[in-house]
């Protein structure tokens, strides 16, 4: 444990002195983020924010094969390079979109490059951990690894609409996440704790906290693009390869643990992003539009327009992706009792949506 706090601190000390040293440089060449008639902000800022976090982690993985503890994770050198590749391309390609304005098919290109990277390097989905039904080798494998992080990258850019709200929620999900890989290792394998899912959310965790003082509101400086698909590149790496670990480890199987964890706690940490990508893309369409077209109807601008201000619309986000996030992983833990488990939850849940609709409740009262 204590060498995955040492990459957090590293990541978060890298990316939260870096970067008031991109928004110098955002400022200088005028990347900045224009006043759009969705945007919340009420001045242009900065973006490259993602440069920083991209560099923290870049440096967090070099660090990282240096550790003799973190060695089990580097024993096949391919992944480790497949995410540097990746993390470079997502640093190009992020760049290039926040100071060129980048047309959506252009950036999805980007992106279907950076998942192949990724399943050359030999991340693939390899099973579907409901039942374990082996998938073939080959182009199914390889297409189904790519749309998976095709659709993270673009699931965490739809929500990246308000000051520290991507950051933070990645943040929540990297820390759940890494509860749940960290564990998953010291149960499969009781002589090596390595697992190099957790070894990326562990420097996921720190760069996004490193991040966060400078982009909560008020922002001083956005992620832009490349902050965006990194952490939507480190989430479905992380998920494809925590698959491909239970699966390879048949007999030291995952017992705590339902069968299905290893699929489901992705999608809950992601459950909000993905909810938001499913409603955009539904009513774009409906509306004859272009699905990667913008519009103001996300969630975090209904609450805003509901009548929270950004800082409490993005703590109330913030503590539904907890609620999910850390309720799924919650789960793993034989020492819960999963009845009264689920009741608390259930409880908290409904706390939650009482929050949530708590301005629009008020209006109908007053009425």
């Amino acid at each position: 444990m204590r060498m995955y706090l040492l990459l957090m601190g590293l990541t978060f000390a890298t990316s939260y002195l870096l970067t008031p040293l991109m928004r110098r440089i955002g400022l200088k060449v005028l990347v900045e983020a224009p006043l759009r008639d969705r945007d919340v902000h009420e001045r242009p800022i900065p973006k490259l924010g993602g440069v920083a976090m991209v560099a923290a982690i870049l440096l967090g993985l070099g660090a990282g094969t240096q550790i003799d503890f973190l060695s089990g994770s580097f024993r096949d050198p391919g992944p480790a390079l497949g995410v540097a590749t990746a993390a470079v391309l997502v640093l190009v390609l992020g760049v290039a979109d926040d100071v060129w304005d980048l047309r959506w098919y252009y950036k999805l290109a980007g992106q279907t490059a950076i998942g192949l990277v990724v399943a050359g390097s030999g991340i693939r989905l390899e099973a579907m951990p409901v039942g374990w039904i082996r998938l073939p080798d080959g182009p199914m494998q390889t297409a189904l690894t790519v749309l998976l992080v095709v659709l993270t990258m673009n699931a965490i850019n739809f929500v990246d609409g308000l000051d520290g709200l991507a950051a933070g929620m990645a943040g929540i999900g990297a820390a759940a996440f890494f509860v749940y890989c960290y564990t998953l290792s010291r149960t499969i394998n009781q002589f090596d704790h390595s697992n190099f899912s957790a070894m990326l959310m562990a420097l996921l965790l720190g760069a996004c906290l490193g991040f966060l003082p400078h982009n909560f509101h008020p922002a001083k400086i956005f992620m832009g693009e490349s902050g965006a698909l990194i952490i939507g590149l480190l989430m479905s790496v992380a998920a494809i390869a925590v698959t491909a670990d239970v699966g390879a480890q048949e007999g030291y199987r995952f017992r705590n643990v339902p069968a299905y964890m290893p699929i489901l706690l992705p999608v809950a940490v992601i459950m909000l992003p993905l909810l938001d990508l499913a409603l955009a893309v539904i009513r774009r369409t409906a509306r004859g539009r272009s699905p990667f077209s913008a519009d103001r109807g996300h969630l975090h601008h209904k609450l805003v327009d509901g009548g929270y201000t950004q800082r409490q619309a993005v703590c109330l986000l913030y503590l539904w992706s907890a609620l999910i996030a850390f309720g799924s992983v919650s789960f793993i833990f034989k020492q819960l009792h999963t009845g009264i488990l689920l009741t608390v939850w259930g409880l908290l849940l409904l706390g939650a949506a009482y929050l949530t609709l708590h301005p629009w409740i008020r209006r109908t009262r007053s009425r």
